[in-house]
Protein backbone atom coordinates (compact mmCIF):
# COMPACT_ATOMS: atom_id res chain seq x y z
CA UNK A 1 0.00 0.00 0.00
CA UNK A 2 2.83 2.36 0.91
CA UNK A 3 4.59 1.67 -2.38
CA UNK A 4 1.46 2.42 -4.41
CA UNK A 5 0.79 5.61 -2.46
CA UNK A 6 4.36 6.83 -2.99
CA UNK A 7 4.03 6.24 -6.71
CA UNK A 8 0.76 8.19 -6.77
CA UNK A 9 2.33 11.12 -4.92
CA UNK A 10 5.33 11.14 -7.23
CA UNK A 11 3.16 11.14 -10.35
CA UNK A 12 0.94 13.90 -9.03
CA UNK A 13 3.93 16.03 -8.03
CA UNK A 14 5.37 15.63 -11.51
CA UNK A 15 2.05 16.50 -13.10
CA UNK A 16 1.81 19.61 -10.95
CA UNK A 17 4.77 21.20 -12.71
CA UNK A 18 3.84 20.13 -16.22
CA UNK A 19 2.00 23.42 -16.99
CA UNK A 20 4.98 25.58 -15.93
CA UNK A 21 7.50 23.44 -17.78
CA UNK A 22 5.30 23.19 -20.83
CA UNK A 23 4.68 26.95 -20.94
CA UNK A 24 8.39 27.69 -20.99
CA UNK A 25 9.03 25.08 -23.67
CA UNK A 26 6.17 26.28 -25.87
CA UNK A 27 7.14 29.92 -25.57
CA UNK A 28 10.79 29.18 -26.30
CA UNK A 29 9.76 27.19 -29.38
CA UNK A 30 7.52 30.02 -30.53
CA UNK A 31 10.26 32.64 -30.11
CA UNK A 32 12.78 30.47 -31.96
CA UNK A 33 10.34 29.78 -34.80
CA UNK A 34 9.63 33.52 -35.18
CA UNK A 35 13.12 34.94 -34.73
CA UNK A 36 15.23 32.41 -36.63
CA UNK A 37 13.86 33.45 -40.06
CA UNK A 38 14.47 37.11 -39.18
CA UNK A 39 18.07 36.36 -38.28
CA UNK A 40 18.47 34.33 -41.47
CA UNK A 41 17.05 37.25 -43.44
CA UNK A 42 19.65 39.56 -41.92
CA UNK A 43 22.53 37.17 -42.67
CA UNK A 44 21.23 36.71 -46.20
CA UNK A 45 21.18 40.49 -46.65
CA UNK A 46 24.90 40.69 -45.94
CA UNK A 47 25.76 37.72 -48.17
CA UNK A 48 23.54 39.12 -50.93
CA UNK A 49 25.34 42.47 -50.89
CA UNK A 50 28.70 40.67 -50.98
CA UNK A 51 27.48 38.74 -54.02
CA UNK A 52 26.23 41.97 -55.60
CA UNK A 53 29.64 43.57 -55.04
CA UNK A 54 31.44 40.70 -56.76
CA UNK A 55 28.98 40.66 -59.67
CA UNK A 56 29.38 44.43 -60.11
CA UNK A 57 33.12 43.88 -60.45
CA UNK A 58 32.60 41.03 -62.94
CA UNK A 59 30.26 43.19 -65.04
CA UNK A 60 32.69 46.11 -65.14
CA UNK A 61 35.55 43.84 -66.17
CA UNK A 62 33.46 42.23 -68.93
CA UNK A 63 32.22 45.59 -70.20
CA UNK A 64 35.58 47.35 -70.32
CA UNK A 65 37.25 44.48 -72.16
CA UNK A 66 34.46 44.28 -74.73
CA UNK A 67 34.23 48.07 -75.25
CA UNK A 68 37.97 48.86 -75.26
CA UNK A 69 39.97 45.73 -76.07
CA UNK A 70 43.19 47.76 -76.34
CA UNK A 71 44.58 47.79 -72.83
CA UNK A 72 45.79 50.88 -71.00
CA UNK A 73 44.99 53.32 -73.78
CA UNK A 74 43.37 56.62 -72.84
CA UNK A 75 40.10 55.30 -74.29
CA UNK A 76 40.41 52.19 -72.10
CA UNK A 77 41.07 54.20 -68.95
CA UNK A 78 38.25 56.67 -69.68
CA UNK A 79 35.78 53.84 -70.33
CA UNK A 80 36.85 52.11 -67.12
CA UNK A 81 36.44 55.31 -65.06
CA UNK A 82 32.97 55.88 -66.52
CA UNK A 83 31.89 52.33 -65.69
CA UNK A 84 33.19 52.62 -62.13
CA UNK A 85 31.27 55.85 -61.55
CA UNK A 86 28.06 53.96 -62.27
CA UNK A 87 28.88 51.31 -59.65
CA UNK A 88 28.79 51.29 -55.86
CA UNK A 89 31.32 48.73 -54.65
CA UNK A 90 34.32 48.80 -57.02
CA UNK A 91 37.10 51.06 -55.68
CA UNK A 92 39.88 50.44 -58.18
CA UNK A 93 40.67 48.48 -61.34
CA UNK A 94 44.17 47.78 -62.60
CA UNK A 95 45.90 45.84 -65.34
CA UNK A 96 49.00 43.85 -64.38
CA UNK A 97 51.04 40.89 -65.46
CA UNK A 98 51.30 37.53 -63.71
CA UNK A 99 54.24 38.78 -61.66
CA UNK A 100 52.27 41.73 -60.29
CA UNK A 101 53.84 44.41 -62.46
CA UNK A 102 51.16 47.05 -63.09
CA UNK A 103 50.53 48.51 -66.54
CA UNK A 104 47.78 50.98 -65.69
CA UNK A 105 45.08 51.85 -63.12
CA UNK A 106 41.60 53.29 -63.55
CA UNK A 107 42.11 55.91 -60.88
CA UNK A 108 45.19 57.89 -60.03
CA UNK A 109 47.56 56.83 -57.32
CA UNK A 110 49.13 53.52 -56.45
CA UNK A 111 46.72 51.20 -54.61
CA UNK A 112 48.54 49.19 -51.95
CA UNK A 113 47.02 45.94 -50.77
CA UNK A 114 47.93 42.73 -48.98
CA UNK A 115 46.59 39.38 -50.20
CA UNK A 116 44.98 37.46 -47.33
CA UNK A 117 43.83 34.26 -49.02
CA UNK A 118 44.20 31.87 -51.91
CA UNK A 119 42.39 32.68 -55.14
CA UNK A 120 39.11 30.76 -55.23
CA UNK A 121 37.26 30.00 -58.46
CA UNK A 122 33.78 31.30 -59.21
CA UNK A 123 31.74 28.36 -60.58
CA UNK A 124 31.09 28.62 -64.34
CA UNK A 125 33.48 31.56 -64.85
CA UNK A 126 37.17 32.07 -65.57
CA UNK A 127 37.50 34.76 -62.87
CA UNK A 128 38.75 34.13 -59.36
CA UNK A 129 38.15 35.92 -56.07
CA UNK A 130 40.47 36.42 -53.11
CA UNK A 131 40.57 38.50 -49.93
CA UNK A 132 42.79 41.55 -49.62
CA UNK A 133 43.63 44.08 -46.93
CA UNK A 134 43.45 47.66 -48.20
CA UNK A 135 45.08 50.38 -46.07
CA UNK A 136 42.52 52.66 -44.40
CA UNK A 137 39.67 50.15 -44.77
CA UNK A 138 38.68 48.22 -41.64
CA UNK A 139 36.88 45.33 -43.29
CA UNK A 140 38.95 43.26 -45.77
CA UNK A 141 37.93 43.71 -49.38
CA UNK A 142 37.66 41.30 -52.28
CA UNK A 143 39.92 41.12 -55.31
CA UNK A 144 38.20 39.86 -58.49
CA UNK A 145 40.72 38.80 -61.14
CA UNK A 146 39.94 38.19 -64.81
CA UNK A 147 42.73 36.59 -66.92
CA UNK A 148 43.28 38.27 -70.31
CA UNK A 149 46.02 36.04 -71.67
CA UNK A 150 48.90 33.99 -70.30
CA UNK A 151 50.71 37.06 -68.99
CA UNK A 152 48.09 39.72 -68.38
CA UNK A 153 45.12 40.04 -66.07
CA UNK A 154 42.71 42.76 -65.08
CA UNK A 155 41.74 43.06 -61.44
CA UNK A 156 38.91 44.87 -59.64
CA UNK A 157 38.90 45.66 -55.92
CA UNK A 158 35.58 45.84 -54.10
CA UNK A 159 34.58 46.70 -50.53
CA UNK A 160 31.29 46.14 -48.73
CA UNK A 161 32.08 46.99 -45.11
CA UNK A 162 29.61 49.88 -45.09
CA UNK A 163 26.72 47.41 -44.90
CA UNK A 164 27.86 46.40 -41.39
CA UNK A 165 27.02 49.80 -39.92
CA UNK A 166 24.25 49.58 -37.31
CA UNK A 167 21.84 51.69 -39.33
CA UNK A 168 22.23 49.37 -42.31
CA UNK A 169 21.82 46.06 -40.48
CA UNK A 170 18.55 44.29 -41.16
CA UNK A 171 16.05 43.07 -38.57
CA UNK A 172 17.41 40.51 -36.13
CA UNK A 173 21.06 41.52 -36.57
CA UNK A 174 21.41 44.40 -34.12
CA UNK A 175 21.72 42.12 -31.07
CA UNK A 176 24.16 39.69 -32.67
CA UNK A 177 26.93 38.63 -30.28
CA UNK A 178 28.93 37.03 -33.08
CA UNK A 179 29.27 37.81 -36.80
CA UNK A 180 31.73 36.03 -39.03
CA UNK A 181 32.29 36.44 -42.78
CA UNK A 182 34.58 33.88 -44.39
CA UNK A 183 35.37 32.07 -47.61
CA UNK A 184 33.99 28.56 -47.96
CA UNK A 185 37.53 27.17 -47.61
CA UNK A 186 37.65 28.56 -44.05
CA UNK A 187 39.62 31.74 -44.69
CA UNK A 188 38.21 34.34 -42.31
CA UNK A 189 37.52 37.83 -43.67
CA UNK A 190 35.83 39.36 -40.65
CA UNK A 191 35.06 38.19 -37.11
CA UNK A 192 33.14 40.31 -34.59
CA UNK A 193 32.52 38.93 -31.09
CA UNK A 194 33.49 35.62 -29.46
CA UNK A 195 34.08 32.87 -32.09
CA UNK A 196 33.20 30.16 -29.52
CA UNK A 197 29.64 31.53 -29.55
CA UNK A 198 29.09 29.97 -32.96
CA UNK A 199 30.39 26.62 -31.76
CA UNK A 200 28.03 26.72 -28.75
CA UNK A 201 25.05 27.81 -30.83
CA UNK A 202 25.51 24.94 -33.28
CA UNK A 203 25.02 22.32 -30.55
CA UNK A 204 22.99 24.06 -27.88
CA UNK A 205 19.95 26.18 -27.18
CA UNK A 206 21.63 29.20 -25.61
CA UNK A 207 21.79 31.06 -28.95
CA UNK A 208 19.92 31.39 -32.22
CA UNK A 209 22.22 31.13 -35.22
CA UNK A 210 22.04 31.42 -38.99
CA UNK A 211 24.35 30.71 -41.92
CA UNK A 212 23.90 32.28 -45.36
CA UNK A 213 25.91 31.75 -48.57
CA UNK A 214 26.58 34.35 -51.27
CA UNK A 215 25.15 32.39 -54.19
CA UNK A 216 27.94 31.01 -56.39
CA UNK A 217 30.48 33.35 -54.81
CA UNK A 218 32.52 31.19 -52.35
CA UNK A 219 31.62 33.27 -49.31
CA UNK A 220 29.43 32.65 -46.27
CA UNK A 221 28.04 34.72 -43.41
CA UNK A 222 27.51 33.26 -39.91
CA UNK A 223 25.71 35.05 -37.11
CA UNK A 224 24.59 34.15 -33.56
CA UNK A 225 22.38 36.00 -31.07
CA UNK A 226 21.92 35.08 -27.36
CA UNK A 227 18.50 33.56 -26.88
CA UNK A 228 18.05 35.39 -23.57
CA UNK A 229 18.52 38.72 -25.36
CA UNK A 230 15.81 37.86 -27.85
CA UNK A 231 13.48 36.63 -25.10
CA UNK A 232 13.61 40.07 -23.49
CA UNK A 233 11.37 41.44 -26.24
CA UNK A 234 8.72 38.86 -25.33
CA UNK A 235 8.77 39.48 -21.57
CA UNK A 236 5.09 40.42 -21.33
CA UNK A 237 4.01 37.29 -23.14
CA UNK A 238 6.19 35.12 -20.91
CA UNK A 239 4.79 36.69 -17.74
CA UNK A 240 1.19 36.24 -18.84
CA UNK A 241 1.61 32.62 -19.84
CA UNK A 242 3.64 31.69 -16.75
CA UNK A 243 1.01 33.24 -14.45
CA UNK A 244 -1.61 31.12 -16.17
CA UNK A 245 0.60 28.05 -15.86
CA UNK A 246 1.15 28.71 -12.14
CA UNK A 247 -2.60 28.85 -11.59
CA UNK A 248 -2.93 25.47 -13.28
CA UNK A 249 -0.03 24.13 -11.18
CA UNK A 250 -1.69 25.36 -8.00
CA UNK A 251 -4.84 23.50 -8.98
CA UNK A 252 -2.91 20.28 -9.53
CA UNK A 253 -1.06 20.66 -6.21
CA UNK A 254 -4.35 21.17 -4.36
CA UNK A 255 -5.53 17.97 -5.96
CA UNK A 256 -2.29 16.27 -4.84
CA UNK A 257 -2.87 17.35 -1.25
CA UNK A 258 -6.33 15.83 -1.36
CA UNK A 259 -4.88 12.60 -2.73
CA UNK A 260 -2.36 12.49 0.11
CA UNK A 261 -5.10 13.06 2.69
CA UNK A 262 -7.40 10.49 1.19
CA UNK A 263 -4.71 7.85 0.70
CA UNK A 264 -4.07 5.59 3.66
CA UNK A 265 -0.37 6.21 3.87
CA UNK A 266 1.21 4.53 6.86
CA UNK A 267 2.45 7.04 9.43
CA UNK A 268 5.27 6.61 11.90
CA UNK A 269 6.17 8.11 15.24
CA UNK A 270 9.92 8.62 15.08
CA UNK A 271 10.09 10.24 18.51
CA UNK A 272 8.44 7.16 20.00
CA UNK A 273 10.84 4.88 18.10
CA UNK A 274 13.84 6.82 19.48
CA UNK A 275 12.44 6.62 23.02
CA UNK A 276 11.93 2.85 22.70
CA UNK A 277 15.47 2.33 21.41
CA UNK A 278 14.29 1.09 18.02
CA UNK A 279 16.77 3.34 16.16
CA UNK A 280 19.86 1.18 16.35
CA UNK A 281 23.35 1.49 14.94
CA UNK A 282 24.67 -0.81 12.24
CA UNK A 283 28.37 -0.63 11.46
CA UNK A 284 29.91 -0.53 8.00
CA UNK A 285 33.59 -1.47 8.24
CA UNK A 286 36.24 0.86 6.86
CA UNK A 287 39.18 -1.24 5.68
CA UNK A 288 42.88 -0.52 5.41
CA UNK A 289 43.67 -2.06 2.02
CA UNK A 290 47.42 -1.89 2.64
CA UNK A 291 47.28 -4.16 5.71
CA UNK A 292 44.00 -6.02 5.42
CA UNK A 293 42.92 -4.81 8.85
CA UNK A 294 39.82 -2.94 9.93
CA UNK A 295 40.57 0.78 10.16
CA UNK A 296 37.22 1.55 11.77
CA UNK A 297 33.58 1.87 10.88
CA UNK A 298 30.82 4.27 9.97
CA UNK A 299 27.77 4.23 12.23
CA UNK A 300 24.59 3.96 10.15
CA UNK A 301 21.11 4.22 11.68
CA UNK A 302 18.51 1.51 11.10
CA UNK A 303 14.98 1.40 12.47
CA UNK A 304 14.51 -2.08 13.90
CA UNK A 305 10.84 -2.60 14.75
CA UNK A 306 9.59 -4.89 17.47
CA UNK A 307 8.51 -7.46 14.88
CA UNK A 308 12.05 -7.58 13.44
CA UNK A 309 11.35 -5.45 10.36
CA UNK A 310 14.30 -3.23 9.47
CA UNK A 311 13.46 0.15 7.92
CA UNK A 312 15.99 1.89 5.69
CA UNK A 313 17.26 5.31 6.85
CA UNK A 314 16.05 6.74 3.53
CA UNK A 315 12.54 6.62 5.04
CA UNK A 316 13.20 8.62 8.19
CA UNK A 317 16.56 10.44 8.14
CA UNK A 318 15.38 13.51 6.23
CA UNK A 319 12.28 13.69 8.42
CA UNK A 320 14.52 13.49 11.49
CA UNK A 321 16.47 16.50 10.28
CA UNK A 322 13.56 18.78 9.39
CA UNK A 323 11.68 17.83 12.55
CA UNK A 324 14.63 18.39 14.88
CA UNK A 325 14.69 14.71 15.96
CA UNK A 326 18.16 14.20 14.46
CA UNK A 327 19.72 15.48 17.69
CA UNK A 328 18.03 13.05 20.13
CA UNK A 329 18.45 10.27 17.56
CA UNK A 330 22.22 10.91 17.42
CA UNK A 331 22.41 10.89 21.21
CA UNK A 332 20.64 7.52 21.27
CA UNK A 333 23.01 6.15 18.63
CA UNK A 334 26.11 7.37 20.52
CA UNK A 335 24.87 5.68 23.70
CA UNK A 336 24.44 2.44 21.75
CA UNK A 337 27.92 2.82 20.24
CA UNK A 338 29.40 3.18 23.73
CA UNK A 339 27.74 -0.06 24.78
CA UNK A 340 28.42 -1.98 21.54
CA UNK A 341 32.03 -1.02 20.86
CA UNK A 342 33.52 -0.15 24.23
CA UNK A 343 35.49 -3.37 24.78
CA UNK A 344 36.68 -3.80 21.17
CA UNK A 345 37.75 -0.12 21.08
CA UNK A 346 39.80 -0.55 24.25
CA UNK A 347 41.40 -3.69 22.79
CA UNK A 348 42.14 -1.81 19.51
CA UNK A 349 42.99 1.78 20.50
CA UNK A 350 43.61 2.83 16.87
CA UNK A 351 40.12 1.76 15.76
CA UNK A 352 38.06 4.72 14.46
CA UNK A 353 34.29 5.18 14.89
CA UNK A 354 32.60 7.57 12.43
CA UNK A 355 29.33 9.20 13.53
CA UNK A 356 27.21 11.38 11.25
CA UNK A 357 26.26 14.89 12.29
CA UNK A 358 23.59 16.97 10.59
CA UNK A 359 22.99 20.67 10.02
CA UNK A 360 21.02 20.95 13.27
CA UNK A 361 24.03 19.85 15.33
CA UNK A 362 25.96 22.96 14.26
CA UNK A 363 23.42 25.54 15.44
CA UNK A 364 24.74 25.49 19.02
CA UNK A 365 27.40 23.74 21.05
CA UNK A 366 25.07 21.12 22.50
CA UNK A 367 26.67 18.25 20.58
CA UNK A 368 30.01 18.90 22.33
CA UNK A 369 28.36 18.50 25.74
CA UNK A 370 26.60 15.36 24.52
CA UNK A 371 29.88 13.80 23.37
CA UNK A 372 31.56 14.62 26.69
CA UNK A 373 28.64 13.26 28.69
CA UNK A 374 28.49 9.97 26.79
CA UNK A 375 32.17 9.19 26.14
CA UNK A 376 34.09 10.92 28.96
CA UNK A 377 34.12 7.83 31.21
CA UNK A 378 33.75 5.18 28.53
CA UNK A 379 36.23 2.70 27.07
CA UNK A 380 36.11 4.67 23.82
CA UNK A 381 38.60 7.54 23.75
CA UNK A 382 37.86 10.87 22.13
CA UNK A 383 40.65 10.35 19.60
CA UNK A 384 38.85 7.27 18.31
CA UNK A 385 35.79 9.34 17.39
CA UNK A 386 35.30 10.82 13.93
CA UNK A 387 32.31 13.08 13.31
CA UNK A 388 31.15 13.34 9.70
CA UNK A 389 29.55 16.50 8.34
CA UNK A 390 26.69 14.96 6.37
CA UNK A 391 24.68 17.62 4.56
CA UNK A 392 21.24 17.08 3.22
CA UNK A 393 20.82 20.78 3.97
CA UNK A 394 23.64 23.40 3.75
CA UNK A 395 25.26 24.78 6.88
CA UNK A 396 23.62 28.15 7.50
CA UNK A 397 26.25 29.68 9.80
CA UNK A 398 29.86 28.80 9.05
CA UNK A 399 31.10 30.78 12.04
CA UNK A 400 28.97 28.75 14.45
CA UNK A 401 29.90 25.56 12.61
CA UNK A 402 33.58 26.38 13.09
CA UNK A 403 33.02 26.81 16.83
CA UNK A 404 31.42 23.37 17.08
CA UNK A 405 34.17 21.79 14.97
CA UNK A 406 36.90 23.47 17.03
CA UNK A 407 35.24 22.27 20.23
CA UNK A 408 35.15 18.65 19.04
CA UNK A 409 38.74 18.85 17.79
CA UNK A 410 39.81 20.27 21.14
CA UNK A 411 38.55 17.06 22.75
CA UNK A 412 40.73 15.06 20.35
CA UNK A 413 37.99 14.04 17.92
CA UNK A 414 38.47 14.17 14.17
CA UNK A 415 36.12 15.87 11.67
CA UNK A 416 35.37 14.32 8.26
CA UNK A 417 33.58 15.91 5.32
CA UNK A 418 31.27 13.37 3.70
CA UNK A 419 30.59 13.09 -0.06
CA UNK A 420 33.19 15.69 -1.04
CA UNK A 421 32.50 17.24 -4.45
CA UNK A 422 28.75 16.51 -4.45
CA UNK A 423 25.65 18.25 -3.12
CA UNK A 424 26.33 20.87 -0.46
CA UNK A 425 29.63 19.23 0.53
CA UNK A 426 31.55 21.55 -1.74
CA UNK A 427 35.30 21.86 -1.87
CA UNK A 428 35.26 25.29 -0.16
CA UNK A 429 34.32 23.54 3.11
CA UNK A 430 37.61 21.63 3.06
CA UNK A 431 39.43 24.90 3.67
CA UNK A 432 36.79 26.93 5.52
CA UNK A 433 35.76 24.32 8.08
CA UNK A 434 39.18 22.86 8.82
CA UNK A 435 38.23 19.22 8.37
CA UNK A 436 40.69 16.42 9.14
CA UNK A 437 39.39 13.71 6.81
CA UNK A 438 37.98 13.86 3.28
CA UNK A 439 35.49 11.20 2.18
CA UNK A 440 35.24 10.65 -1.58
CA UNK A 441 31.72 9.90 -2.79
CA UNK A 442 30.91 6.71 -4.69
CA UNK A 443 30.00 8.65 -7.86
CA UNK A 444 33.72 9.21 -8.48
CA UNK A 445 34.53 5.54 -7.80
CA UNK A 446 31.85 3.82 -9.92
CA UNK A 447 33.48 4.51 -13.34
CA UNK A 448 36.72 2.71 -12.36
CA UNK A 449 37.28 -0.59 -14.21
CA UNK A 450 40.23 -2.88 -14.83
CA UNK A 451 41.04 -0.84 -17.97
CA UNK A 452 41.10 2.51 -16.15
CA UNK A 453 44.51 4.16 -16.29
CA UNK A 454 43.51 7.54 -14.92
CA UNK A 455 40.40 9.27 -13.54
CA UNK A 456 41.09 13.03 -13.58
CA UNK A 457 38.45 14.15 -11.05
CA UNK A 458 39.09 11.28 -8.65
CA UNK A 459 42.86 11.71 -8.98
CA UNK A 460 42.47 15.44 -8.37
CA UNK A 461 40.53 14.85 -5.13
CA UNK A 462 43.15 12.36 -3.96
CA UNK A 463 46.00 14.76 -4.75
CA UNK A 464 44.16 17.59 -3.00
CA UNK A 465 43.78 15.50 0.16
CA UNK A 466 47.46 14.51 0.08
CA UNK A 467 48.47 18.14 -0.48
CA UNK A 468 46.36 19.26 2.50
CA UNK A 469 47.75 16.38 4.56
CA UNK A 470 44.17 15.33 5.29
CA UNK A 471 43.02 11.78 5.90
CA UNK A 472 41.22 10.11 3.01
CA UNK A 473 38.43 7.52 2.85
CA UNK A 474 36.87 6.29 -0.39
CA UNK A 475 33.24 5.13 -0.27
CA UNK A 476 31.22 2.75 -2.42
CA UNK A 477 33.97 0.24 -3.32
CA UNK A 478 32.22 -2.64 -5.08
CA UNK A 479 34.89 -4.24 -7.28
CA UNK A 480 38.42 -5.45 -6.76
CA UNK A 481 39.55 -3.27 -9.70
CA UNK A 482 38.38 -0.17 -7.81
CA UNK A 483 40.28 -1.22 -4.68
CA UNK A 484 43.46 -1.94 -6.68
CA UNK A 485 43.26 1.43 -8.46
CA UNK A 486 42.76 3.35 -5.22
CA UNK A 487 45.64 1.54 -3.54
CA UNK A 488 47.89 2.43 -6.50
CA UNK A 489 46.99 6.10 -5.93
CA UNK A 490 47.96 6.00 -2.26
CA UNK A 491 44.45 5.60 -0.80
CA UNK A 492 44.59 3.34 2.24
CA UNK A 493 41.15 3.44 3.80
CA UNK A 494 38.01 2.39 1.93
CA UNK A 495 34.48 1.13 2.58
CA UNK A 496 31.89 -0.53 0.41
CA UNK A 497 30.04 -3.73 -0.40
CA UNK A 498 33.25 -5.36 -1.72
CA UNK A 499 34.29 -5.67 1.91
CA UNK A 500 31.05 -5.56 3.86
CA UNK A 501 27.67 -3.81 4.04
CA UNK A 502 26.51 -2.24 7.29
CA UNK A 503 26.35 -5.11 9.80
CA UNK A 504 25.08 -5.74 13.30
CA UNK A 505 27.31 -4.95 16.29
CA UNK A 506 28.27 -8.58 17.03
CA UNK A 507 29.23 -9.26 13.42
CA UNK A 508 31.39 -6.14 13.35
CA UNK A 509 33.14 -6.99 16.60
CA UNK A 510 33.80 -10.54 15.33
CA UNK A 511 35.24 -9.11 12.11
CA UNK A 512 37.64 -6.83 14.02
CA UNK A 513 38.74 -9.69 16.26
CA UNK A 514 39.33 -11.93 13.24
CA UNK A 515 41.29 -9.42 11.16
CA UNK A 516 43.05 -7.09 13.60
CA UNK A 517 44.35 -9.57 16.18
CA UNK A 518 46.41 -11.65 13.77
CA UNK A 519 48.68 -11.10 10.77
CA UNK A 520 47.07 -12.92 7.80
CA UNK A 521 48.71 -13.48 4.43
CA UNK A 522 45.38 -12.34 3.08
CA UNK A 523 41.96 -11.56 4.44
CA UNK A 524 38.69 -12.84 3.04
CA UNK A 525 35.01 -12.19 3.68
CA UNK A 526 32.33 -14.78 3.07
CA UNK A 527 29.78 -13.60 0.55
CA UNK A 528 26.04 -14.28 0.75
CA UNK A 529 26.39 -17.22 -1.67
CA UNK A 530 28.99 -18.87 0.55
CA UNK A 531 32.04 -18.03 -1.58
CA UNK A 532 35.12 -16.32 -0.21
CA UNK A 533 36.53 -13.14 -1.77
CA UNK A 534 40.22 -12.42 -1.24
CA UNK A 535 40.64 -8.74 -0.54
CA UNK A 536 44.24 -8.05 0.34
CA UNK A 537 47.61 -9.17 -0.88
CA UNK A 538 50.23 -9.81 1.74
Amino acid sequence: MRSKSNIIILLVALLAFVPVLASGFLLDSYVRARETPLLMHGASGISSEAQTAVYEALQILDDVVSISPSLCTSSFVNTLSALMQQGVFVRQVLVENSLGVRYCEALGGNLDYEVLSEELPIPGRAETVSAVKIPGVEVPGLRVTKPLDRNKQITAFVTFGHILKSDRLQAGMQNASMLRISFTDGTELLSIGDPSTLEVSNGGKSHISAIAFAGDVPLRVEVAVPFETIKGAYADLYVALIVLACLLTAGVLIGAIRIVRLSQLPSFNLADAIAKGEIRPFYQPVMDITTGKVYGCEVLARWVKSDGEIISPAVFIEYAEVSGLAVPMTISLMESVRADLGEISKLNPDLKISINLFEGHFRDGGVIDDVMTIFSNSQISYRQLVFEITERFPLKDNRQANKVIAGLQALGCKIALDDVGTGHSNLAYVQNLGVDIIKIDRVFIEPITEETKSAPILDGLINMAHHLEAGLIAEGIETEAQAVYLRSKGVKNVQGFLFSPAIKPKNYVDMVLALNNREPAYASVKEADGTNTNLFAA
